[in-house]
Protein backbone atom coordinates (compact mmCIF):
# COMPACT_ATOMS: atom_id res chain seq x y z
CA UNK A 1 0.00 0.00 0.00
CA UNK A 2 1.18 3.48 -0.84
CA UNK A 3 1.11 5.64 2.32
CA UNK A 4 -0.16 8.83 0.73
CA UNK A 5 -1.55 11.63 2.94
CA UNK A 6 -5.07 10.63 1.89
CA UNK A 7 -4.54 7.00 2.90
CA UNK A 8 -3.15 8.07 6.28
CA UNK A 9 -6.10 10.41 6.82
CA UNK A 10 -8.60 7.64 6.08
CA UNK A 11 -6.81 5.29 8.45
CA UNK A 12 -6.84 7.86 11.27
CA UNK A 13 -10.54 8.51 10.68
CA UNK A 14 -11.23 4.78 10.85
CA UNK A 15 -9.34 4.49 14.14
CA UNK A 16 -11.36 7.37 15.64
CA UNK A 17 -14.70 6.27 14.19
CA UNK A 18 -16.02 4.85 17.48
CA UNK A 19 -15.91 8.21 19.21
CA UNK A 20 -17.01 10.21 16.17
CA UNK A 21 -20.17 8.13 15.75
CA UNK A 22 -21.16 8.35 19.42
CA UNK A 23 -24.71 9.80 19.52
CA UNK A 24 -23.99 11.68 22.76
CA UNK A 25 -21.58 13.95 20.94
CA UNK A 26 -24.33 15.43 18.79
CA UNK A 27 -26.10 16.88 21.82
CA UNK A 28 -23.19 18.80 23.31
CA UNK A 29 -22.87 21.98 21.23
CA UNK A 30 -25.87 23.87 19.81
CA UNK A 31 -25.62 24.51 16.11
CA UNK A 32 -25.74 28.28 16.70
CA UNK A 33 -22.64 28.06 18.91
CA UNK A 34 -20.88 25.85 16.40
CA UNK A 35 -21.56 28.44 13.70
CA UNK A 36 -20.02 31.09 15.95
CA UNK A 37 -17.05 28.77 16.37
CA UNK A 38 -16.74 28.47 12.59
CA UNK A 39 -16.62 32.25 12.34
CA UNK A 40 -13.86 32.48 14.93
CA UNK A 41 -11.84 29.81 13.13
CA UNK A 42 -12.42 31.31 9.70
CA UNK A 43 -13.19 27.77 8.62
CA UNK A 44 -16.25 25.98 7.25
CA UNK A 45 -16.90 22.81 9.26
CA UNK A 46 -17.94 19.77 7.27
CA UNK A 47 -17.90 17.00 9.91
CA UNK A 48 -19.46 18.45 13.04
CA UNK A 49 -18.76 15.47 15.31
CA UNK A 50 -15.00 15.77 14.85
CA UNK A 51 -14.98 19.31 16.21
CA UNK A 52 -17.27 18.48 19.11
CA UNK A 53 -14.79 15.83 20.18
CA UNK A 54 -11.89 18.24 19.76
CA UNK A 55 -13.55 20.69 22.17
CA UNK A 56 -14.20 18.14 24.96
CA UNK A 57 -11.78 18.51 27.87
CA UNK A 58 -11.40 15.46 30.08
CA UNK A 59 -12.98 17.30 33.05
CA UNK A 60 -16.23 17.57 31.09
CA UNK A 61 -16.14 13.85 30.38
CA UNK A 62 -15.75 12.99 34.07
CA UNK A 63 -18.44 15.44 35.18
CA UNK A 64 -21.12 14.35 32.73
CA UNK A 65 -20.24 10.63 32.68
CA UNK A 66 -20.52 10.91 28.92
CA UNK A 67 -19.12 7.79 27.25
CA UNK A 68 -17.48 9.87 24.51
CA UNK A 69 -13.73 10.33 24.58
CA UNK A 70 -12.07 13.57 25.64
CA UNK A 71 -9.94 15.52 23.19
CA UNK A 72 -6.66 13.97 24.35
CA UNK A 73 -6.32 11.65 21.35
CA UNK A 74 -7.06 14.56 19.04
CA UNK A 75 -4.45 16.62 20.89
CA UNK A 76 -1.86 13.91 20.23
CA UNK A 77 -2.58 13.95 16.50
CA UNK A 78 -2.74 17.74 16.32
CA UNK A 79 0.64 18.08 18.06
CA UNK A 80 2.28 15.93 15.38
CA UNK A 81 0.65 17.85 12.55
CA UNK A 82 1.54 21.22 14.11
CA UNK A 83 5.22 20.31 14.50
CA UNK A 84 5.41 19.15 10.89
CA UNK A 85 3.78 22.30 9.49
CA UNK A 86 5.82 24.72 11.61
CA UNK A 87 9.01 22.76 10.93
CA UNK A 88 8.44 22.90 7.18
CA UNK A 89 7.60 26.61 7.35
CA UNK A 90 10.84 27.42 9.19
CA UNK A 91 12.87 25.12 6.95
CA UNK A 92 11.75 27.05 3.88
CA UNK A 93 11.82 30.52 5.47
CA UNK A 94 15.38 30.20 6.82
CA UNK A 95 17.37 28.20 4.23
CA UNK A 96 20.71 29.03 5.86
CA UNK A 97 19.72 28.23 9.46
CA UNK A 98 21.34 25.23 11.14
CA UNK A 99 19.37 22.40 12.73
CA UNK A 100 19.87 23.68 16.27
CA UNK A 101 18.57 27.15 15.43
CA UNK A 102 15.55 25.73 13.59
CA UNK A 103 14.74 23.54 16.57
CA UNK A 104 14.91 26.53 18.90
CA UNK A 105 12.69 28.63 16.62
CA UNK A 106 10.13 25.85 16.34
CA UNK A 107 10.06 25.42 20.11
CA UNK A 108 9.14 29.08 20.53
CA UNK A 109 6.26 28.71 18.08
CA UNK A 110 4.77 25.47 19.46
CA UNK A 111 5.37 25.69 23.22
CA UNK A 112 2.45 25.90 25.63
CA UNK A 113 2.61 29.67 25.98
CA UNK A 114 2.56 30.19 22.20
CA UNK A 115 -0.30 27.72 21.74
CA UNK A 116 -2.29 29.44 24.48
CA UNK A 117 -1.75 32.74 22.63
CA UNK A 118 -3.10 31.28 19.37
CA UNK A 119 -6.08 29.90 21.29
CA UNK A 120 -6.70 33.23 23.01
CA UNK A 121 -6.76 35.10 19.70
CA UNK A 122 -9.48 32.67 18.56
CA UNK A 123 -11.38 33.06 21.89
CA UNK A 124 -11.21 29.27 22.04
CA UNK A 125 -11.98 29.11 25.77
CA UNK A 126 -15.55 30.27 25.03
CA UNK A 127 -16.20 27.02 23.16
CA UNK A 128 -14.36 24.38 25.22
CA UNK A 129 -16.57 21.82 26.96
CA UNK A 130 -15.22 21.45 30.50
CA UNK A 131 -16.29 21.27 34.13
CA UNK A 132 -17.08 24.47 36.08
CA UNK A 133 -13.93 24.06 38.18
CA UNK A 134 -11.77 23.75 35.06
CA UNK A 135 -13.55 26.72 33.48
CA UNK A 136 -12.69 28.90 36.48
CA UNK A 137 -9.12 27.72 36.82
CA UNK A 138 -6.47 30.30 36.16
CA UNK A 139 -2.78 30.57 35.41
CA UNK A 140 -0.99 27.56 33.98
CA UNK A 141 -4.01 25.28 34.38
CA UNK A 142 -6.18 27.36 32.08
CA UNK A 143 -3.27 27.95 29.72
CA UNK A 144 -2.70 24.21 29.38
CA UNK A 145 -6.38 23.51 28.65
CA UNK A 146 -6.58 26.08 25.86
CA UNK A 147 -3.19 25.10 24.41
CA UNK A 148 -4.17 21.42 24.29
CA UNK A 149 -7.51 22.25 22.70
CA UNK A 150 -5.83 24.32 20.00
CA UNK A 151 -3.85 21.23 19.01
CA UNK A 152 -7.03 19.14 19.04
CA UNK A 153 -8.70 21.66 16.70
CA UNK A 154 -5.79 21.30 14.27
CA UNK A 155 -6.42 17.55 14.27
CA UNK A 156 -10.13 18.16 13.66
CA UNK A 157 -9.40 20.32 10.63
CA UNK A 158 -7.01 17.68 9.32
CA UNK A 159 -9.60 14.91 9.72
CA UNK A 160 -12.31 17.12 8.27
CA UNK A 161 -10.62 18.44 5.15
CA UNK A 162 -7.08 17.10 5.00
CA UNK A 163 -3.52 18.28 5.44
CA UNK A 164 -3.67 21.32 3.18
CA UNK A 165 -6.57 22.80 5.17
CA UNK A 166 -4.72 22.20 8.45
CA UNK A 167 -1.59 23.78 7.01
CA UNK A 168 -3.47 26.89 5.87
CA UNK A 169 -5.04 27.30 9.30
CA UNK A 170 -1.80 26.81 11.25
CA UNK A 171 0.25 29.11 9.06
CA UNK A 172 -2.39 31.83 9.29
CA UNK A 173 -2.53 31.72 13.09
CA UNK A 174 1.23 31.45 13.58
CA UNK A 175 2.10 34.21 11.12
CA UNK A 176 -0.57 36.48 12.60
CA UNK A 177 0.89 36.05 16.08
CA UNK A 178 4.44 36.67 14.85
CA UNK A 179 3.38 39.80 12.97
CA UNK A 180 1.47 41.19 15.95
CA UNK A 181 4.41 40.54 18.25
CA UNK A 182 2.38 38.39 20.66
CA UNK A 183 4.63 35.40 19.91
CA UNK A 184 8.24 36.57 19.39
CA UNK A 185 10.21 34.21 17.19
CA UNK A 186 13.60 35.39 18.41
CA UNK A 187 15.06 36.68 21.68
CA UNK A 188 14.30 40.33 21.06
CA UNK A 189 14.04 43.11 23.61
CA UNK A 190 11.99 45.53 21.56
CA UNK A 191 11.81 48.07 24.38
CA UNK A 192 15.60 48.36 24.39
CA UNK A 193 15.73 48.55 20.59
CA UNK A 194 13.09 51.27 20.56
CA UNK A 195 14.92 53.27 23.23
CA UNK A 196 18.17 53.05 21.26
CA UNK A 197 16.43 54.04 18.04
CA UNK A 198 14.62 56.96 19.64
CA UNK A 199 17.76 58.33 21.31
CA UNK A 200 19.90 57.95 18.18
CA UNK A 201 17.30 59.86 16.15
CA UNK A 202 16.71 62.53 18.78
CA UNK A 203 13.00 61.81 19.29
CA UNK A 204 12.98 61.44 23.05
CA UNK A 205 12.42 58.59 25.47
CA UNK A 206 9.52 56.13 24.97
CA UNK A 207 6.76 56.29 27.55
CA UNK A 208 4.32 53.42 28.11
CA UNK A 209 0.72 53.79 29.22
CA UNK A 210 -1.88 51.14 29.97
CA UNK A 211 -5.02 52.02 28.04
CA UNK A 212 -7.14 48.95 28.71
CA UNK A 213 -7.45 45.95 31.03
CA UNK A 214 -9.90 43.20 30.11
CA UNK A 215 -10.98 39.82 31.42
CA UNK A 216 -11.32 38.25 34.88
CA UNK A 217 -8.53 38.57 37.45
CA UNK A 218 -7.12 35.13 36.64
CA UNK A 219 -7.05 35.80 32.89
CA UNK A 220 -6.34 39.49 32.31
CA UNK A 221 -5.36 41.05 28.99
CA UNK A 222 -3.47 44.35 29.02
CA UNK A 223 -3.36 46.86 26.17
CA UNK A 224 -0.53 49.39 26.19
CA UNK A 225 0.33 52.45 24.09
CA UNK A 226 3.92 53.61 23.60
CA UNK A 227 4.38 57.34 23.11
CA UNK A 228 7.25 59.42 21.81
CA UNK A 229 7.09 63.16 22.43
CA UNK A 230 3.50 62.65 23.52
CA UNK A 231 2.49 60.97 20.23
CA UNK A 232 1.30 57.37 20.14
CA UNK A 233 3.64 55.29 17.98
CA UNK A 234 2.44 51.78 18.72
CA UNK A 235 -0.12 49.70 20.61
CA UNK A 236 0.28 46.15 21.91
CA UNK A 237 -1.57 43.57 23.99
CA UNK A 238 -0.44 40.77 26.29
CA UNK A 239 -1.32 38.70 29.34
CA UNK A 240 0.87 40.94 31.48
CA UNK A 241 2.25 44.47 31.26
CA UNK A 242 5.68 43.32 30.09
CA UNK A 243 4.26 41.37 27.13
CA UNK A 244 2.01 44.27 26.17
CA UNK A 245 4.88 46.78 26.32
CA UNK A 246 7.12 44.56 24.20
CA UNK A 247 4.36 44.18 21.59
CA UNK A 248 3.77 47.95 21.56
CA UNK A 249 7.50 48.66 21.20
CA UNK A 250 7.76 46.17 18.34
CA UNK A 251 4.97 47.87 16.42
CA UNK A 252 6.42 51.31 17.10
CA UNK A 253 9.81 50.23 15.76
CA UNK A 254 8.25 48.78 12.61
CA UNK A 255 6.26 51.98 12.05
CA UNK A 256 9.24 54.27 12.59
CA UNK A 257 11.49 52.26 10.29
CA UNK A 258 8.85 52.09 7.60
CA UNK A 259 8.40 55.87 7.76
CA UNK A 260 12.19 56.38 7.58
CA UNK A 261 12.35 54.14 4.50
CA UNK A 262 9.66 56.14 2.70
CA UNK A 263 11.50 59.37 3.46
CA UNK A 264 14.53 58.04 1.66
Amino acid sequence: MSWTPEVIRRLVRRLTRTSLEDPYLLQDIPREKLRAFEKQLGYRIRTREVFVEALQHRSYHHRSHDPARSNERMEFLGDSILNLIVGEHLFRKYPNAEEGELTKLRSRLVNRKALATYARELRLSEFILMSPSAAHSGGKGRETITADTFEAVIAAIYLDRGFDAAKTFVERQVLRAITSGTVPIRDENYKSHLLEYAQSHGIGIPRYAIVKEEGPDHDRTFTVDVLLAGVRKGTGSGKNKKEAEQAAARRALASLREYADTEH
